[in-house]
């Protein structure tokens, strides 16, 4: 098998990295649109300054789910107004409709993350959910964006809480990577891992555990610091690189099973797969000492350590089955871990991770 690593084409980070975007729509074709979140479309593109006016380029607001009605939606407009450079500038959602209705109508796509709450916006895959949010697959596009911008000043006065979820997100690279590297399983570039992608999820965890406290305190105060400016780098360039050229494991396929509970819905992305990451662990046969290392960071930055923290607050075995089995699908990049994995061990990791989680929490009293 061949080994594979994909890049997006450019990636430009800093404050007021904003003011780039109208020259690199002008790079890739003549008639931009730009995808907006609602929040984006409301307020950050009146207030940013960037000067719109006299370029070809229009704004359309994105309706809340990637799914196949929203992304059709976005693909008739593109071919009834000639589109021929897609802009994706929101949050996740926003950002992967605007990857496969790019790929789909075979034009370029620029990706302006708003917030830094997963590592979506470099990849060349998006995941798609129903109308009603539950994961349904993971798409692959034939390239990886055209380039990526984020404006560091646009992220830091966002709620602290979406940078959260992005190191939760990354906080699986290199545990998956790393599976991926041992068992020699495909990565999500269909190939074997590189040492590029390998060494940069290794990176990105080290990152994480160096600067992501010093993070979230400036986040929380909105200012812009070294440590903050590392940790967007992990979030969404170590993060993206590293996961899609280093492969993916149990914390995300734990986390597409986590959708299928209506509780967990009003959790993001990147908070499920932390709490994937501490039931990969105990999945995994991991040392006490790491896996102590890594549910602390999770209590420093705040993100979930038990299920109660997903918004389940009734545990019950039944109700978490359904949620190991769609874990374990065949398709799931579960699989890439060592020997054979089943609901009944996923069962029991999960509810281990969160035992775990419950007596450290009665610890720290």
């Amino acid at each position: 098998m061949l080994k594979k690593a994909f890049f997006p084409g450019k990636y430009i980070q800093g404050i007021g990295a904003l003011n780039e975007l109208p020259s690199l729509i002008d790079n890739y074709g003549k008639q931009g649109l730009i995808l907006s979140s609602p929040s984006t479309y409301e307020r950050i593109i009146p207030n940013s300054g960037v000067d719109f006016k006299g370029k070809s380029i229009l704004i359309e607001r994105f309706g809340g789910e990637c799914c196949e009605k929203e992304i059709s939606r976005i693909i008739e407009i593109i071919r009834d107004k000639n589109v021929d450079v897609l802009v994706g500038m929101g949050g996740g959602k926003t950002i992967d409709t605007a990857k496969i209705a790019a790929d789909r109508t075979n034009i370029s796509v620029i990706i302006v993350p708003t917030i830094a709450s997963t590592d979506a916006p470099c990849s060349g895959c998006a995941v798609l959910y129903s109308e009603e949010g539950v994961f349904e697959y993971v798409y692959y596009q034939r390239s990886n964006p055209a380039a990526v911008l984020v404006d560091m000043k646009i992220i830091a006065d966002a709620p602290v809480r979406f940078l959260v979820s992005g190191m939760g997100d990354a906080l699986a690279t290199w545990f998956e990577a790393r599976s991926c590297s041992a068992t020699q399983s495909k990565n999500a570039c269909g190939g074997l891992s590189t040492l590029t992608g390998i060494s940069l999820a290794k990176l990105c965890y080290d990152t994480l555990l160096t600067y992501g406290m010093v993070a979230k305190i400036s986040a929380e105060q909105h200012i812009i610091t070294p440590a903050l400016d590392h940790i967007v780098e992990a979030n969404i360039l170590l993060s993206g690189v590293g996961f899609e050229s280093g492969g993916l494991g149990s914390a995300h396929s734990i986390h597409n099973g986590l959708t299928a509970l209506a509780e967990t819905h009003a959790y993001y992305h990147g908070e499920k797969v932390a709490f994937g990451v501490l039931a990969g662990l105990q999945l995994n046969d991991a040392s006490p000492e790491e896996s102590s290392v890594v549910f602390s960071f999770c209590e420093q930055v705040g993100l979930p350590t038990t299920l109660a923290d997903l918004g389940i607050r009734n545990v019950d075995r039944n109700m978490l089955m359904a949620v190991a089995e769609k874990a374990c699908s065949p398709e799931e990049c579960i699989h890439n871990e060592a020997g054979k994995m089943t609901p009944e061990k996923v069962l029991n990791a999960i509810l281990a991770a969160n035992a775990i989680g419950e007596y450290r929490k009665k610890q720290l009293k």
